[in-house]
């Protein structure tokens, strides 16, 4: 497979070796081809984007790049490493303190790096670098890196270089790295793991957080002010998904240093809200009806250091009772997983229950995961924790500074769809005992944007859950209403106040 296919195909090295071995045990054998098939079929390919790359201030990244170079080198001295090839794009993007824009709602660039003991190598062509850029790369600090530049298009001959110049030690890289760049290294010399800047990525600093909790109230501001509207707009009867979606855009484009969706906006009214991936399309577009409930899935990016993804559901008549009581069970495991203490470096997969108990309870359960990590101004799908049912094999457990979302979900296929979503910061938690000197963590939200009332059983709530929802709720009043007021944004401050009264 050649390298100009890696830009369009997610053919990963895990998958070769798995069809490798399937393939061998039947007899078969699965040989690579120089030359890559599609391109022989496809004349009109895209070009390769090629826009500008900016930097990333280190107010906002809290790390210099080349003091991120040096930890960096000690977790590749500890695994007996003396090269690391980095082809993620989130990777290099957060090692440089870069960011581009050459893949849609990811602030990421086409490029490879790789670091030795003695040298940074840097795949790119250097006239994409901003001056910014280029000033930041190449200012000598109290740490003096040897970096180099070199082309995009020269990684097989100047990695085979860089291997031949560093005969010891193991060459680490991921093993979801695509099997064109893995088969360049000698089989003996292979180190396939987890890089350690994905875990490093993982973990934000104070800068990171503050800067995410910046940018979720700039979205909070946005929320409030298109659900205020929507639940005025939505009984003229002319409303459709679309519309939703284009106007929320413009209510986050109200808000500084505003890039952009982190993913493209589920705007789902009645039964498209039980797809659980939906878009909207002129083929499925549908109206938003008061009589359904509509569920918003959404992110955003901001330049000065969030990442957003938030859900909220909706219902903008009168709900029946049975959707009551499924939003409220969804609910109660949000609230449940959300104010959840648990050991340091539980893995996730062992907190997903938190989520699903008060579905289970009713022969409910919905059938996607409930937490993924989050960027900081980066992927808005970030590994390598989750929380999910199945276990994630690279799962390092969770540890103070990660950001995850928390989003349990019901769904009647044909009817409704039912979605809460914060993103939350794993922080210290205080405990009477810490026996075994674990240490405890829990989640704070991120997120700051109203649940619905109207469609909450109260019955359904215990004391402790009530509580928790009331306190969210005075949070959002403090922070939001405030941005509001003095944003001048009366209506929506108004419609916040409402939404946010105390549930008895």
């Amino acid at each position: 497979m050649d390298f100009q296919s890696r830009d369009y195909l997610a053919f990963f090295n895990d998958c070769w070796e798995t069809l490798f071995r399937e393939l061998n045990d039947k007899g078969h054998s699965l040989i690579p081809v120089k030359d890559n098939l599609i391109d022989a079929i496809w004349d009109d390919q895209p070009v390769r984007p090629l826009n500008k790359v900016e930097h990333f201030e280190v107010n906002y990244a809290g790390k210099e790049w080349q003091k991120k170079v040096v930890e960096v080198r000690e977790k590749m001295q500890k695994e007996g490493a003396s090269i690391l090839i980095i082809t993620a794009l989130d990777e290099i993007a957060w090692l440089f303190n870069l960011r581009g824009c050459d893949i849609p709602f990811n602030p990421v660039f086409f490029s490879y790096a790789v670091i030795t003991l003695n040298s940074v190598f840097f795949f790119i062509d250097q006239k994409r670098l901003s001056p910014a850029a280029r000033i930041n790369l190449e200012s000598k600090k109290e740490i003096n890196i040897n970096l180099m530049y070199c082309s995009y298009d020269s990684l097989t001959d100047s990695l085979k270089n860089i291997i031949d110049e560093n005969k010891e030690g193991k060459i680490w890289i991921s093993k979801d790295s695509n099997y064109a760049v893995v088969s360049l290294i000698p089989e003996e010399r292979r180190l396939l793991k987890v890089t350690p800047i994905c875990l490093k990525k993982a973990i934000k600093t104070d800068e990171e957080i503050k800067c995410s909790q910046n940018a979720h109230m700039k979205d909070g501001v946005a929320l409030c002010e298109y659900f205020c509207w929507l639940s005025k707009e939505a009984h003229k009867g002319n409303l459709t998904e679309i519309d939703g979606v284009k106007k929320l855009e413009d209510f986050k484009k109200l808000q500084h240093n505003y890039m952009g969706p982190s993913f493209e906006t589920i705007s789902s009214s009645g039964p498209n809200g039980a797809v659980i991936h939906y878009k909207p399309t002129e083929e499925t577009n549908r109206k938003i009806s008061p009589d359904e409930i509509y569920l918003c899935d959404c992110g955003s990016q901001y330049s000065d250091g969030g990442t957003t993804d938030v859900t909220r559901t909706y219902h903008f008549g009168t709900p029946t009772a049975f959707q009551k009581v499924c939003y409220t069970l969804v609910l109660k495991g949000h609230i449940s997983l959300s104010s959840a203490v648990f050991p340091k470096l539980i893995p996730g997969y062992r907190l997903d229950s938190f989520a699903r108990r008060a579905l289970w309870e009713h022969g409910m359960d919905y059938s996607h995961g409930t937490g993924h990590g989050v960027g900081a101004y980066l992927n808005v799908h970030e590994g390598p924790m989750g929380i999910s049912y199945r276990t994630l094999p690279n799962d390092p457990g969770l540890q103070p500074g990660m950001i995850l979302s928390i989003e349990p979900g019901f769904y009647k296929d044909g009817d409704f769809g039912v979605r809460l979503e914060n993103l939350a910061v794993v922080k210290e938690a205080e405990t009477p005992h810490d026996f075994q000197k674990t240490g405890f963590i829990t989640f704070e939200p991120l997120t700051l944007v109203p649940y619905q009332t109207k469609l909450i059983d109260p019955s359904l709530l215990n004391e402790k859950e009530i509580e928790w929802l009331n306190n969210y709720h005075a949070t959002c009043q403090d922070i939001i209403g405030k941005l509001l007021k003095d944003q001048g944004k009366a209506e929506a401050l108004e419609w916040l106040l409402k939404e946010t009264q105390p549930l008895g």
